[in-house]
C-alpha cells in the first residue's frame, strides 16, 4: 500500500472519530430543550389544575356570600312581619321569604356541586403535582448525566483535535485538498476499497484498467464514477465481474 494512502486512512479515521463526536455533541442541546420542554408541559398542566381550584373556590364563596345576603334579606322580612299589622304586606313579605328560600336552596346545590368538582380537581392537582415532581427530579438528573457527557465529549474531541493538524500535514498539500474536498462532498468515506471489481464508495463497477491501477500500487487511483480515492489491501478480491 502506497504510505500516502496509509497516512490518509489513518487522517480518516480521526477525521470520522472527530464527526461522530460532533454529531454526539450536537445531538445534546436538542435532548436539553426536549427535557424542559416536558418538564414545562407537566408544569402548565399543573398551574391550569390549581387555576381551576382556585377558580371553583372563588365560585363557591361568591355562591356562599349570595346565600349570606339572602338570610340577610329574610331576618330583613321577617323584621318587617312582625312590625307590619297589614295583611297584604304581611303576605307579601311571606312570599318575599318564600322566595329567598327558594334561591338559597338553589345555591346550596350549587355549592354542593362545585365542592364536588373541586375534590375532582383537587386530585387530579395532586396527582398533576406528584408527576410534576418526579419529571423534575428525573430531568435534574438527566440533564446532569447529559453536562457530565458534554465535558467528557469536550475533553475526547480535543485530543482528538490536538495532533489532527500533524496528521493532515503529513500528507502531500495537493493530496489532502482533494481529500478533505471529497470529505466535505462525500461524507467519512472518502479513501476506499474495491471488492469484486465495485467502488467501496459509491458501490459502481470499475474499469478494468482502474482495478489493475490500484492493484499496481503505484500511484493514487480514483474512482471514475464518484472521485473517491480507492486503496487495495491482500484480503480483497479485486476480481471484474464478466
Amino acid at each position: 500500500m502506497l504510505s500516502v494512502i496509509e497516512k490518509l486512512l489513518i487522517l480518516q479515521d480521526r477525521d470520522r472519530q472527530i464527526l461522530k463526536l460532533q454529531d454526539e455533541l450536537g445531538r445534546i442541546d436538542p435532548e436539553r430543550l426536549q427535557l424542559r420542554v416536558q418538564l414545562e408541559s407537566a408544569q402548565k398542566a399543573l398551574e391550569a389544575g390549581k387555576h381551576q381550584s382556585k377558580q371553583l373556590e372563588s365560585d363557591r364563596k361568591k355562591l356562599e356570600l349570595e346565600v349570606e345576603a339572602k338570610k340577610l334579606l329574610i331576618e330583613k322580612y321577617s323584621l318587617q312581619q312582625f312590625q307590619t299589622k297589614k295583611n297584604e304586606e304581611y303576605r307579601a313579605l311571606a312570599h318575599e321569604i318564600e322566595m329567598c328560600k327558594e334561591v338559597i336552596s338553589k345555591l346550596d346545590d350549587q355549592q354542593l356541586e362545585l365542592m364536588e368538582q373541586a375534590e375532582v380537581v383537587q386530585r387530579e392537582v395532586s396527582a398533576q403535582n406528584q408527576l410534576f415532581n418526579e419529571k423534575k427530579k428525573l430531568m435534574e438528573s438527566r440533564l446532569a448525566d447529559l453536562g457530565a457527557r458534554e465535558v467528557g465529549l469536550k475533553n475526547e474531541l480535543a485530543a482528538l483535535q490536538a495532533n489532527r493538524g500533524e496528521l493532515a500535514d503529513a500528507v502531500e498539500m495537493d493530496v489532502r485538498s482533494k481529500y478533505e474536498r471529497l470529505f466535505k462532498q462525500k461524507g467519512s468515506n472518502v479513501v476506499v476499497g474495491i471488492h469484486h471489481g465495485v467502488c467501496g464508495g459509491c458501490h459502481m463497477q470499475l474499469s478494468r484498467s482502474t482495478v489493475v491501477g490500484c492493484q499496481a500500487d503505484q500511484e493514487i487511483v480514483t474512482c471514475i464514477n464518484c472521485g473517491r480515492i480507492l486503496f487495495y489491501t491482500r484480503d480483497m478480491d479485486l476480481a471484474v465481474a464478466d
